[in-house]
């Protein structure tokens, strides 16, 4: 189930809230949005259910095992490696066991294949929720849950289950049993759900249609400016794609009380790909940050164990996202790009007028994602060789083999303004008219989405395969 299919908004939602404020018992809202929480996940895959309450178990349980030995500092630290290795093998099998096996036969033939082993839904973002929670115990920035239903609820919450954002146990820890539901936080919370389906529904869909287009059509046509329009409409697929769940998630968890972290921060506004990224899917790079860059030494050390540092937090980034080539290439591809950055091309960049840097940043974020999206390594290398080697486009066969690509073209506009916070410096009439207006405004803006979602059958999640 989706956030932007018509079951989610008329249905599943719907009888989500209800119910939930009616219930007037802590306890029983709770129970009631694990019960749904549970629900969702198990809609498209009820056999995983069990996955993800395993791992839960097992959090528990070395939860348990950690406070307690607290005073043996040796066996705490045996409960928590154990408890981690655990959870994390979860991961490794279900995402990297065949990604791995064919590695291998790759390279020592064994005459063994392993059956395919379908990826759960969601099974990344929830293992690094976990994660967090079991490592920041052990560093004691958070308390044990003890109730194993309200961890579950952590785990499970239907938000952010299944792509994000990376929700810290710290960050609802207390919100769990002593949040306050407010109709002012109902408001905000509807109101940026909306704005989120709005940026998957009408823009997302629409340029990740054009990029599809071009990628998946007759290629002998098609010359460097397709290749290159093809580019740009993934990257602001991805963007809007991304961050109008995350804004759907944030709102979703403001209507029911829990105050997520931002998650995105108008990336495309950066300088640099350093900036970028302290500005894209910050839930994921601060996830790096604390419990993998720092514990190496972070800064604080020698230049080359620096360097060393910053290519193995991006080696795992770019395999966090997926069990291919690409993405280690994709992830190695920053971790180069902010290497420079640090040591040289920093002070170029700090000397250049600011539209020359976004310019800069925009191109290498550009093609970053020609790595991240395109898999096939064949193809991959053909697309860059068209890219980068100028190659006439064919318009008239393109536009009579496809006219819907100027149709396409037509959203980038749209796609770039928004790319911005043009939104934030609208400007609002005050008093009674402009809150009447505001509201009318978000009901058009549902009413065009619903539109849509009736109209296209195309209607995909990035995220969801990760």
């Amino acid at each position: 189930m989706v956030f932007s299919s018509l079951t989610f908004l008329y249905l599943f939602l719907p009888l989500a809230v209800l119910p939930y404020f009616l219930a007037k018992n802590r306890t029983w809202r709770n129970g009631l949005l694990l019960v749904l929480s549970l629900f969702f996940y198990a809609w498209g895959e009820p056999k995983y259910v069990v996955m993800m309450l395993a791992a839960t178990v097992v959090a528990y349980a070395g939860g348990l095992a950690i406070e307690t030995l607290r005073g043996r500092p040796k066996a705490c630290k045996v409960a928590f490696v154990l408890t981690v290795c655990l959870v994390t093998a979860n991961l490794l099998v279900f995402k990297y066991a065949n990604f791995l096996w064919d590695t291998l036969n790759s390279i020592v033939s064994t005459g063994v294949t392993l059956p395919t082993i379908a990826l759960p839904i969601g099974i990344s973002f929830y293992t690094f929720q976990i994660l967090s929670y079991v490592i920041d115990l052990y560093w004691g920035k958070v308390h044990v849950q003890r109730n194993f239903f309200y961890l579950l609820l952590y785990v499970s919450f239907f938000p952010q289950l299944i792509a994000g954002p990376i929700v810290r146990y710290s960050t609802i820890e207390d919100e769990i049993l002593h949040r306050k539901e407010t109709w002012d936080d109902v408001e905000a919370g509807l109101k940026r759900f909306l704005l989120g389906l709005a940026k998957k529904v009408l823009i997302a869909n629409n340029v990740a249609a054009l990029a599809d287009m071009i990628y998946q059509g007759n290629q002998s046509i098609y010359g460097t400016a397709l290749y290159w329009l093809a580019s740009v409409a993934y990257t602001m697929q991805i963007y809007f794609d991304f961050s109008g769940y995350s804004d759907m998630a944030i709102g979703l968890g403001r209507m029911f009380g829990f105050h997520f972290l931002e998650n995105f921060n108008y990336p495309y506004l950066s300088r640099s790909a350093t900036e970028f990224w302290r500005r894209w899917h910050i839930s994921l790079s601060s996830w790096f940050r604390d419990y993998i860059y720092i514990p190496l030494g972070g800064s604080r050390v020698s230049r080359p164990k620096w360097v060393r540092n910053i290519f193995i937090v991006w080696g795992l980034t770019g395999f966090w996202h997926g069990a291919a080539w690409n993405f280690l290439l994709w992830g190695l591809y920053y971790g180069v790009l902010l290497v420079v950055e640090k040591f040289w091309l920093g002070k170029v960049l700090d000397k250049l007028p600011s539209v020359l840097r976004w310019f800069y940043t925009f191109f290498v974020v550009n093609l970053g994602w020609v790595f991240f999206h395109l898999s096939d390594p064949a193809f991959l290398s053909y697309a860059l060789h068209v890219m980068f080697r100028w190659q006439a486009t064919d318009w008239p066969r393109v536009l009579t083999a496809n006219s819907d690509i100027l149709l396409g073209i037509l959203w980038f506009p749209l796609a770039f303004l928004f790319s911005f916070p043009v939104w934030k410096k609208l400007p609002r009439p005050k008093g009674w008219k402009g809150a009447l207006a505001a509201d009318l405004g978000y009901g058009i803006l549902l009413m065009l989405c619903i539109l849509y979602i009736l109209s296209s059958s195309y209607n995909p999640f990035i995220y969801f395969r990760f």
